[in-house]
């Protein structure tokens, strides 16, 4: 019998031991239990930071804050610490509007906690997001402002600034209606009072609780370089004033995706996200250096860096600064590079206008999902009331913006098709607002995305749409409205 046994215990020997070489070839990432970590992201912005941590499987989290000093702690379970989970520290820049700095460490077995120093109370969201496109599953941290801040109000702030910096320089250009064309003469605004008060104000030095911080204008890939600035136009209008002001009209630029949505990417690897940043920035130089009929034009960004904003809040924004006209800055992608050309939309409430607008529509409309929406949030349900809502006015002012806008593009690139089409774009049902989206050209050809990536290109698109702006209000002079502060 026991000559017998001795074969057997060798063979479990034997075997062991190849199990145990098996081991070793496999790695610990392939035999593990738990999830593995396969990137981490941050995303700094003045709107908020977003940390993403993705996986290959759903992590579970369990979350606490503690507000002084203002810290968010997330035990995170079934996963080991690793070097990705590390990397994380150093992610985290010193310009970072929110968080000071990141500690990670193994709390338990099984169990990481990572905690988020921050630099000012904030309100938290952290969320867990199915895979889609090319994510697999992430956990997101989310850390918002503890006090809200209002986008108009940091409209109103930048015009100070910039109403302070020109009191000793020339005056900005003045642009009249053409002939024939309805003239809308200047309106006192509320929004100048309120401009008025907030200047008679003592600076501080810091930073107040709630208040959005400054942020820089963000790097763009090499090979999208800076771009000339405007050329001078001869002012002819009186300089504005810091304490009094004629009714502004307010141009809202939409740039496209961001922050974990890169948009369309080029064979080259030009991303979307990145290219209408950078033509929304060189727009926003043209409007804000601009008076309509002796009123000033001032351009609000939904995003002015990178970092995802969802539809609604998009439109929101919008709303919510008062816009005159809203426009979406994107840049096509099809599925063959055939494909060319630049197209504008409008909002349709009784069905797309072609097949074509009908597939992007669809395809915009995903971007909550690529860019990570937190639908436990309650106004990430409200896109369908603000459909129903848009009015058949404002869609017939839009087709009128968007006419103007295809008549100026067309006279420096080639259109996709001559005419404004239509279609259920979630980010143009601002009930109020005149609203259209533009695709500037198409990034999936390898012409198209040369050109885009072009500052020279860059610098004639803005121009372009700028006339198309200044063309549409000087047959629409936008209407005298008391704005509500």
């Amino acid at each position: 019998m026991t000559r017998c046994a001795r074969p057997t215990r060798d063979l479990s020997r034997r075997r062991l031991l190849q199990s145990g070489s098996l081991v070793l070839l496999l790695g610990t990432a392939q035999i593990a239990r738990g999830a593995t970590i396969m990137a981490v992201r941050v995303w700094p912005a003045a709107d908020y930071t977003r940390v993403t941590i993705e996986s290959d499987a759903a992590l579970v989290a369990q979350q606490f804050f503690v507000s002084s000093p203002p810290r968010l702690a997330v035990d995170i379970v079934g996963i080991e610490l690793n070097p990705a989970l590390r990397e994380l520290v150093a992610k985290v820049k010193s310009d970072d509007p929110y968080i000071a700095g990141v500690r990670v460490g193994q709390n338990a077995p099984n169990v990481v906690r990572l905690v988020l120093d921050l630099k000012q109370p904030a309100q938290p969201q952290v969320f867990s997001l199915p895979p889609v496109a090319a994510y697999q599953h992430r956990l997101v941290f989310d850390l918002h402002p503890a006090q809200e801040v209002d986008p108009l109000e940091d409209l109103i702030a930048g015009r100070l600034q910039d109403t302070q910096r020109s009191a000793a320089a020339p005056p900005a250009p003045t642009v009249a209606s053409g002939p024939g064309a309805r003239t809308a003469l200047p309106q006192p605004d509320p929004l100048g009072e309120l401009m008025a008060r907030q200047a008679e104000r003592p600076a501080t030095a810091n930073t107040a609780p709630g208040q959005r911080p400054v942020s820089p204008l963000p790097a763009l890939p090499p090979a999208v370089a800076a771009a000339p600035p405007p050329a001078p136009v001869a002012p002819t209008g009186p300089a504005p004033s810091a304490t009094r002001t004629d009714r502004i009209i307010i141009v809202a630029l939409d740039p496209g995706h961001g922050g974990e949505d890169p948009g369309a990417i080029g064979a080259a690897g030009t991303r979307e996200k990145d290219v209408v940043l950078r033509v929304a920035h060189l727009l926003r130089d043209r409007i804000n250096g601009t008076t309509l009929n002796g009123n000033p034009m001032r351009a609000f960004l939904t995003r002015d860096a990178d970092f995802f904003v969802p539809l609604n809040v998009r439109v929101d924004k919008a709303r919510r600064v008062q816009a005159d006209l809203f426009m979406s800055i994107h840049a096509d992608a099809f599925t063959t590079p055939a494909a060319r050309g630049a197209s504008v939309f409008a909002l349709s409430q009784s069905g797309a206008s072609s097949s074509a607008a009908r597939w992007l529509a669809n395809k915009e409309n995903n971007a909550d999902l690529i860019g990570g929406l937190n639908m436990g949030v309650k106004d990430a349900h409200v896109q369908r009331a603000l459909l129903d809502m848009s009015t058949t006015a404002q869609i017939n002012d839009s087709l009128k913006l968007g006419t103007a806008l295809l008549t100026q593009i067309g006279g420096m690139a080639r259109l996709h098709k001559p005419r404004v089409e239509q279609a259920g774009f979630a980010v143009l049902k601002a009930p109020d607002i005149p609203s259209v989206l533009v695709e500037t050209a198409f990034i999936s050809n390898p012409e198209e995305e040369a050109r885009l990536r072009s500052p020279e290109y860059q610098v004639q698109l803005a121009d372009a749409l700028m006339r198309g702006i200044l063309g549409y209000f000087s047959k629409n002079p936008p209407m005298a409205r008391s704005r509500t502060l």
